[in-house]
């Protein structure tokens, strides 16, 4: 059976409140297949009884399971390209002269998924840095999933997904069989930090940030909660910062504080 429309319109109901994601009717398909898997997961009999069950505890721990389900996860190593080019051959070079006084880098990724984007950019630090102890290097990788965030601390990957983008000398160079899979070196899980962050609440404490990679993430917000987030980004990334939107998203006609940016092919936005 369908899931009913009362029970979509209470599902997106949950998850806006939650998350500020914006799901509606045609968003119908992708809310009942992701709750059939949730359901199978938890033994309940049907989607039905699960609604059923999230609306006696609407607050409860079923709840975050459902926002977790309703969260896409879709991601890869050097995802598009460009932004990490423009990172590797411009940005990086230039902040590690400009911060070469403090040796300190604090690079944010939002919406961190499964972590390759945190380890893609780890990867390139260490390409440019090496070993140097003299730098204290802060990436910090934070999503709403918390599945997903202990999948980034583990920093385990199946064969498909190394496929995904990574060129094979880094697999070699970086990554050790783990049985069927491939671990990321210990070196590099060091250097990120999961952390649990809700976009849509006020940020937890927060390092200056020299980068912020905020990419693909915007789109799933209305315009108000696209701006309160682009405010709060403002407060943590430094005045010489780099922000990273993806490739459907931008701050025109959302927030003026920032200033569009070219870097090689990539787009990059600056605080004014």
């Amino acid at each position: 059976m369908s899931i009913s429309g009362s029970d979509v319109d209470f599902i997106s109901q949950v998850v806006r409140a939650r998350s500020a994601i914006v799901l509606d009717r045609s968003k119908e398909y992708l809310i009942e297949s992701r709750l059939v898997t949730l359901a199978r997961e938890r033994g309940d009999a049907s989607v039905t009884e699960l609604v059923a069950k999230l609306r006696q505890q609407p607050s409860g721990p079923l709840r975050d399971q459902v926002v977790e389900a309703m969260t896409t996860n879709e991601t890869s190593f050097f995802r598009d390209a460009h932004p990490f080019k423009a990172l590797s051959d411009e940005m990086l070079p230039q902040l590690l002269v400009q911060r070469g006084r403090e040796r300190s880098l604090n690079i944010w990724c939002a919406a961190c998924s499964s972590g390759q984007e945190p380890y893609t950019i780890a990867m390139l630090i260490q390409e440019l840095i090496g070993a140097d102890p003299s730098w204290r290097v802060r990436l910090v990788a934070t999503d709403i999933d918390t599945k997903m965030l202990a999948r980034t601390k583990e920093g385990i990957y199946n064969q498909f997904e190394v496929n995904r983008g990574l060129p094979a000398r880094l697999l070699v160079r970086y990554f050790a069989r783990h049985g069927m899979n491939y671990q990321i070196d210990g070196r590099l899980r060091a250097m990120v930090e999961t952390k649990f962050l809700n976009l849509a609440e006020s940020f937890p404490p927060m390092p200056a940030c020299d980068v912020v990679f905020l990419r693909n993430v915007l789109i799933y917000f209305d315009v108000d909660t696209k701006r309160a987030i682009l405010g709060q980004v403002k407060k943590v990334i430094k005045p010489d910062g780099y922000l990273f939107l993806g490739g459907a998203e931008t701050t025109m006609n959302v927030d003026d504080a920032w200033e569009r940016q070219t870097v090689g092919r990539a787009t990059v936005y600056r605080p004014r």
